[in-house]
């Protein structure tokens, strides 16, 4: 019989109701758990650097540190550790910062959580993941 994996994940956004909400889906996956939330960007890299999680989801525009910067810093001490951006923002200037900065995936925050499972997952096998209209963005 295979054993499930656990995928630890953080959670980096400044608005708690998004980080509660996405929090409350995430534990009803079996095969999932929140290690750690920030609620900007500086504690988003303190928290990553000691328990590096295996995915982080990334809000943009948080106070202290936004989340091009805090994802440079990240993945300059821990590049293995996959960062999916859930943004607001579909400019371009946004999209493409977080994608220069490493991120693996970018989802727009009006996704359905599948959409989201779906990054996770396909993060994790070591393939990007874009969002419908961020893909066209990019295009």
């Amino acid at each position: 019989m295979k054993t499930q994996v656990t995928i630890r994940i953080q959670l980096a956004d400044d608005h708690m109701i998004t980080r509660e909400g996405l929090k409350s889906l995430i534990q009803n996956e079996k095969h999932m758990e929140i290690v750690a939330e920030a609620d900007n960007g500086r504690s988003a890299v303190e928290t990553a650097v000691s328990l590096i999680p295996d995915v982080i989801i990334m809000d943009i525009n948080m106070p202290g540190l936004n989340g091009i910067e805090a994802t440079k810093q990240i993945l300059a001490q821990h590049p293995h550790i996959k960062i999916i951006a859930l943004s607001m923002f579909s400019e371009r200037r946004y999209v493409m910062g977080m994608l220069k900065a490493g991120v693996s995936g970018y989802l727009l925050k009006d996704c359905a959580f599948n959409e989201l499972l779906n990054a996770i997952e396909t993060v994790l096998k070591g393939s990007r993941y874009l969002g419908q209209q961020i893909t066209d963005i990019v295009m």
